[in-house]
């Protein structure tokens, strides 16, 4: 797997997986889409912490340098 995302890209993911991981956890989003966040967010942090993303290799988008 060659890198494909930047670092504004994995701050960006990590932010948002803390934040779907919170409402969670707090109850304040439950249910289906609570369950649907929090698997988001697990995917977003995987990502960012390998620098790589499916997604833009089937789109062919790059982000980092």
């Amino acid at each position: 797997m060659k890198k494909n995302m930047g670092s504004a890209d994995r701050i960006i993911r990590v932010i948002l997986a803390v934040i779907f991981g919170a409402l969670y956890f707090t109850g304040t989003v439950s249910g289906v889409l609570g369950t649907v966040l929090l698997i988001l967010g697990v995917v977003f942090l995987i990502t960012a912490l390998v620098r790589f993303c499916p997604l833009y290799t089937i789109v062919g988008l790059k982000t980092c340098k």
